[in-house]
């Protein structure tokens, strides 16, 4: 019997995916590759405006660098996969692919909730200590802050990843999503993993609060000093800043807290896969547009590229 489990344990799973090939869910496949290309493109761009522009460089714009590298793998760990599959009719994934796209997808997922929760500090210090925001978001402050939202996910990532995929599979092993994601893959074990779905539990509520409590005790204290400000209109400013990061926020972890702190039995594969592609491809892709299209620096700096390349094809 372990001989068997050994084995079936290193065969391919089976992606069911979430299209079929009628007409109208071939339209949304359409929808989502178009989607798809926007956060790709709208995520390189952001990354090198921030990059080649001496004005964004600046804390909330490395920060913002890192969040856009994030969602730019994010979107390319799933998606691919999941349209190779789909216009080949192939539905397979080797053992290690699955494994290696579930320890992404939940290493950048984790890095992306911690970074977010962390610009929410990075917005408190530049409106309530605008004086001390040099020092107290020095270099050194930024790539601690970063580094350690990396290596969180990574973690969390990792240690998910070896625990399971180390528990024997067997059967069909058709995973029933678009990609390997954790508690689709449990439902295929042939062992009682209950012992892990409470632990997996605890990590994404662990996972998800610990940066949630950071952005509501940051923007507590945000609002005290906008409340405090003498000048109505430097008020509105400091809001408008938080705006765009608010959004994010609203998106990311609506999303994933209705995903992964639902109880067991409101869970619906159907409702998974469809939130699923909603936060592992819309919200990158509105991440850039929600930063870019409502902030004049980042404006600025693109009118300014797309000058130098105008200027550039006339010479």
């Amino acid at each position: 019997m372990e001989i068997q489990l050994n084995q079936s344990s290193s065969g391919d799973f089976v992606l069911l995916g979430i299209f079929s090939h009628s007409p109208t869910e071939l339209l949304l496949f359409s929808a989502v590759m178009i989607v798809f290309t926007i956060a790709l493109c709208g995520n390189v761009l952001l990354i090198f405006l921030i990059y080649m522009d001496p004005r964004l460089h600046t804390p909330m714009y490395f920060f913002l660098s890192q969040l856009s590298l994030i969602d730019l793998m994010l979107v390319c760990t799933n998606v691919p996969k999941m349209a190779v599959n789909f216009l080949s009719g192939r539905k397979s994934i080797s053992f290690v692919g699955c494994g290696i796209q579930m320890g992404l997808f939940v290493s950048l997922v984790g890095s992306e909730g911690l970074l977010l929760g962390l610009m929410a500090y990075d917005r408190y210090v530049a409106i309530s200590h605008p004086l001390h925001y040099p020092i107290l978001m020095s270099q050194r402050v930024c790539l601690q802050i970063v580094g350690s939202s990396w290596a969180f996910g990574i973690t969390d990532g990792l240690i998910q990843m070896v625990v399971v995929m180390t528990f024997p599979y067997c059967g069909l092993k058709e995973v029933d999503h678009f990609f390997c994601e954790m508690l689709s893959l449990l439902k295929l074990a042939c062992t009682d993993t209950s012992i892990f779905e409470n632990f997996a539990f605890v990590c994404c509520v662990i996972m998800l609060f610990l940066p949630f409590s950071i952005i509501v005790a940051s923007y507590a204290r945000i609002l005290r000093a906008v409340l405090h400000m003498h000048s109505a209109q430097a008020g509105k400013k400091a809001l408008a800043t938080c705006s765009s990061h608010l959004t994010a926020v609203s998106l990311f972890y609506g999303a994933a807290m209705f995903i992964y702190l639902r109880p067991r039995c409101y869970h619906a594969p159907s409702h998974d896969k469809v939130v699923s592609i909603f936060y592992t491809v819309l919200t990158p892709m509105l991440n850039p547009l929600i930063y870019s299209l409502r902030n004049q620096e980042v404006m600025g700096a693109l009118r300014k590229g797309l000058d130098c390349c105008r200027i550039g094809s006339q010479i």
